[in-house]
């Protein structure tokens, strides 16, 4: 006689469909060129994206743990390889990223000369500077006379850290010719997969591994990470390996950190939570001057090689996204609803200096993903920066933390980058929605358990009683009873 399904197996079974319908949404998704024609059909695809996602993390919940790690790691490639199905649709980054690495390896600094400038011009192929084109089409902008080029900003140097430029000429020594943007998006794959796996591994050892389904499955990889190739991805890789570094080896953790900042300066927001419950300033020395030497190393053959400053376009482009004018743009778009613009930079260099220095004084120093996680979180909420690829670091901070309420962050950012184009002011409705979501649970948390105690954020929503119990009995086992 056939023995019925049981709750676990059917839970299995239910979240396995869901991924397979996620992965399926996606390649609409990935396939469908809307960023110009579309944007309002693109936003509604990609929104039925985050609906299914959030339905698989849910139905995760009841899934035995002997399935999670296979039903994380499985459903993450399904998801990473979608990316694929498509040329980049939303983003003409990666262009840069190919043209930087041709540049390097004819032994020019990127730093040097603008795409747009007369004496790389032995450089320029078809690819990159496509030929009958009308340099009024989407994705081209104009170089010269007759000239026009996908590379975005073709008239400005670069604004990429020296980790980043290194990555961009591996991958095009690496590259057979005539890859063209596939090259990077299937590196993209594998440093998403590669996170995946560090983030099982991360949690399997904390007692259960559920909370990694958060970055694996996030419709923002199959996009960001993989179609759009940003080298966010690469950044967010050492940020979690330096994060869980910093918990026993403070050097080690210092050093990697550094070079996340060298790949993408935006994990500089992890220092405060890599301080976390610091006490004695040996201890902040042994993870900070790693790290400064790191960067230090990194900067300085770009420096001696190049002739112009290994900045780049970095401050251009602060003041072009409006960041360091707060009239300009939708920057600071929550503090501007309450706040003279005026008003907006200095109160987001309190809100950032208040919340860095409560991780430093009051984090967990064996969680220190948490302070990091509060931290990233508050800089976006504050800044309400317009492009959703920057929310990669973020998504991966919530599959090490737990707290799933932060991921509406990321849902606003795309819809600022996305939606906006045909109803304004939905990115700035989303953050403040997400902002909502964020006080909720901090409420609820502390209403759970109590002020005077410490949630168990690795648990995840609804996380089983089975599960609890062996996360604990395995930190028992590992750390030993704490009173």
């Amino acid at each position: 006689m056939t023995r019925p399904p049981t709750t676990g197996s059917r839970a299995t079974a239910t979240t396995a469909a869901l991924v397979t319908g996620l992965v399926a949404v996606l390649l609409l998704t990935v396939r469908k060129d809307g960023y110009f024609a579309d944007p309002a059909g693109l936003s509604w695809l990609y929104a039925a994206c985050w609906v299914l996602f959030a339905a698989a993390l849910w139905s995760l919940r009841r899934a035995p743990a002997r399935h999670v790690a296979a039903l994380v790691l499985a459903g993450g490639v399904a998801v990473a390889l979608t990316g694929l199905a498509a040329p980049p649709r939303t983003s003409t980054d990666s262009y840069r990223y190919a043209w930087d690495g041709r540049v390097q390896a004819a032994g020019i600094s990127p730093y040097d000369h603008a795409p747009a400038d007369a004496a790389l011009l032995p450089y320029r192929d078809t690819w990159l500077f496509p030929t009958g084109k009308v340099c009024g089409e989407p994705g081209l902008t104009a170089v010269s006379e007759g000239v026009c080029t996908r590379i975005n900003r073709p008239h400005v140097h670069t604004v990429y850290p020296p980790a980043g430029e290194l990555y961009f000429l591996l991958v095009h020594a690496l590259s057979p010719d005539g890859a063209r943007h596939k090259a990077f998006q299937a590196c993209g794959a594998v440093l998403a997969a590669t996170t995946t796996l560090a983030l099982l591994r991360i949690l399997r050892r904390r007692g259960d591994p559920r909370t990694a389904a958060y970055w694996a499955w996030c419709p923002a990889i199959a996009v960001e990470a993989v179609n759009n190739a940003h080298a966010d991805v690469l950044a967010v890789l050492l940020s979690v390996l330096a994060l869980a570094l910093t918990v026993r080896h403070r050097a080690w953790g210092g050093a990697v950190l550094g070079l996340a900042v060298a790949a993408k300066l935006l994990p500089a927001v992890l220092i405060p939570g890599a301080l976390s419950g610091v006490r004695r300033a040996r201890d902040a020395a042994a993870t900070l001057l790693p790290a400064a030497a790191v960067l230090t190393a990194l900067y300085l053959p770009y420096v001696l090689l190049s002739h112009s400053s290994v900045l780049g376009y970095l401050t251009g482009y602060a003041d072009e996204e409006g960041y360091q004018n707060a009239s300009a743009g939708d920057r600071y778009a929550l503090l501007r609803l309450l706040l003279p613009d005026s008003w907006a930079v200095p109160a987001v260099a309190a809100g950032m200096l208040a919340a860095s220095l409560y991780v430093i004084l009051r984090g967990d120093p064996e969680r220190p993903w948490s302070g990091a996680l509060l931290v990233t979180g508050t800089a976006f909420l504050l800044t309400t920066p317009g492009y959703s690829w920057y929310a990669l670091l973020l998504v991966a901070l919530v599959a090490l933390d737990g707290r799933w309420e932060w991921l509406g962050v990321a849902v606003a950012g795309a819809a600022a980058y996305l939606t906006d184009r045909v109803l304004p002011y939905a990115g700035t409705a989303l953050y403040a929605t997400a902002a909502l979501a964020v006080l909720c649970g901090w409420a609820a948390r502390r209403r759970a358990h109590g002020p005077g105690r410490t949630p168990d954020r690795t648990a995840g929503p609804g996380m089983s009683a089975s599960a609890r119990a062996a996360r604990r009995t395995h930190e028992r086992a590992t750390h030993g009873d704490t009173p």
